[in-house]
Formats: structure tokens, sequence, C-alpha cells
């Protein structure tokens, strides 16, 4: 009924930029916190960055002062720009979110993308 998919990964040397895309579908009502995660092998997933409804953000320590989390409520869409990456930034980035449906009105469910890759080279 709501689909997260992501978009903006990609292989890109040590120093470079990327920008990650998350896009919300299907009948919602309401976007609570939106969230990039990331994997990286071997490792447990971790949270990069949120972002509340109103816009209020927050990063992991790793990434503060490279990373900036951004939204467009009209859009349904979560943004996350990457710059200055390292090859400790290697992992599937995945969205998260909290999502107010249509058909559950009184609660807000958490979906997950599919993930995107990122590959930093050195």
């Amino acid at each position: 009924q709501v689909q997260l998919v992501e978009s903006g990964g990609g292989r890109v040397q040590a120093g470079g930029s990327l920008r990650l895309s998350c896009a919300a579908s299907g009948y919602i009502v309401s976007i609570n916190a939106m969230n990039w995660y990331r994997q990286a092998p071997g490792k447990q997933r971790e949270l990069v960055a949120d972002i509340t409804s109103s816009g209020r953000t927050n990063y992991a320590d790793s990434v503060k002062g490279r990373f900036t989390i951004s939204r467009d409520n009209a859009k349904n869409t979560v943004y996350l720009q990457m710059s200055s990456l390292k090859p400790e930034d290697t992992a599937v980035y995945y969205c998260n979110a909290d999502i107010v449906v249509a058909s559950m009105p009184w609660a807000a469910g958490n979906y997950w993308g599919p993930g995107t890759q990122v590959t930093v080279s050195s």
C-alpha cells in the first residue's frame, strides 16, 4: 500500500559527492520522521540521519559536517546530500519512514525502502 523507493546511489571516488533521494508513494495521509540508515558488509544497520516533519535533524557522529538530510513534504521525498565521501561510507543505504496511511489513520506504520548501494573507492 505504501512504497519507498531510493535512488541516486553509485560509485564515487573518495572526496566526491552523491545525493540520495527517497520517494514515498501510496495512500499517504502524513509522514512523520524520515530516516536514512546504512549497512556495510558484516556490520549492523546503523542510523545515519533523521528529520522530523517540522525539519529538525539529527546525524550520526561519523557523518556530521559531511552529510545533509532534507525533505520536501509536498513530494513525500527525503534527500541525503553526501559530501567528502570516505571509503568507510561504503554501504547499502536504506530509507525509512513513519507513515500514516488512509486505511489506518489512527497510527503510523514504519516502512523501509529496498536500499541503494553506495561505493566509495580510495
